[in-house]
């Protein structure tokens, strides 16, 4: 590895950091960037999930603040996460590296459109249990169809995970009468979650690149803290455009 390579992958690191505490996406800076430099995609894969781990977790101490009061429903969403990231794990070294190919920009697609609409559906949604005289803010964890969803999301964050955050925070504004930022604070130990099963189950059966994880491991603990330092910042509105900016990028990406 020439001292640019090293140079462009920790940079990658630090973007991937960065856009992942914010929104999510950031496997789709580093991943081709590796393929880039020739590695071949089930490597490349495999050393990045490894190495944004640290990067996941430095996000989530970012917003640390906004994850007081939320322990129940971490470990209720964390179990599923889990469950779906050693599945995904599995998948990957298994199935053919294209399996997910097709299926991707339609979930992140669908996804964009919940998360435009989040603030009308929840409205409906309140209106409705009103109506039935269920509590207003409904199930407080998302009920059982929130937690099979997030097992999905996490299936696929284990597989690949580009756009895994979107995923998540489209499906909590729909699912949790919650401000938006403490819903990023979880999806970002979430995505911690999966992100490190799999690195775990990666790190006994696959072959991996130490020095690629190690320069994105160190960038994407930096990236990690200046994406929560803005992305707590933002208000609503603001997050939201950024979540669709990103995804509409992550499917132009996935589709080229």
């Amino acid at each position: 590895m020439s001292w640019w390579e090293a140079l462009a992958i920790f940079a990658a690191g630090i973007a991937a950091g960065g856009i992942n505490a914010v929104v999510g996406s950031g496997t789709l800076i580093t991943f081709p960037v590796l393929l880039g430099f020739g590695y071949s995609p089930v490597t490349a894969n495999v050393s990045n999930t490894i190495g944004l781990v640290p990067g996941s977790i430095s996000g989530a101490i970012g917003y640390r603040r906004e994850l007081a009061g939320q322990r129940p429903r971490l470990l209720r969403l964390g179990l599923a996460s889990l469950l779906g990231g050693i599945t995904g794990a599995i998948l990957l070294l298994t199935l053919p590296a294209g399996a997910f190919k097709a299926i991707v920009p339609v979930l992140i697609v669908v996804a964009l459109v919940l998360v435009v609409l989040q603030p009308r559906l929840a409205r409906g949604l309140a209106a409705r249990r009103a109506g039935n005289g269920t509590p207003e803010e409904g199930p407080r964890h998302g009920g059982a169809l929130l937690w099979v969803a997030v097992f999905g999301t996490g299936i696929y964050g284990g597989y690949f995970g580009a756009a895994q955050g979107v995923l998540l925070l489209a499906l909590f504004g729909v699912f949790i009468a919650e401000n938006l930022q403490r819903m990023n604070a979880v999806k970002n130990v979430l995505a911690a979650v999966v992100n490190g099963v799999a690195a775990i189950l990666f790190m006994v059966v696959a072959d991996v690149a130490w020095w690629v994880v190690l320069l994105i491991a160190l960038g994407s603990v930096i990236g990690g803290q200046i994406g929560a330092k803005v992305g707590r910042k933002l208000p609503p509105t603001a997050l939201r455009a950024v979540i669709v900016a990103v995804g509409l990028i992550a499917v132009i990406r996935l589709l080229l």
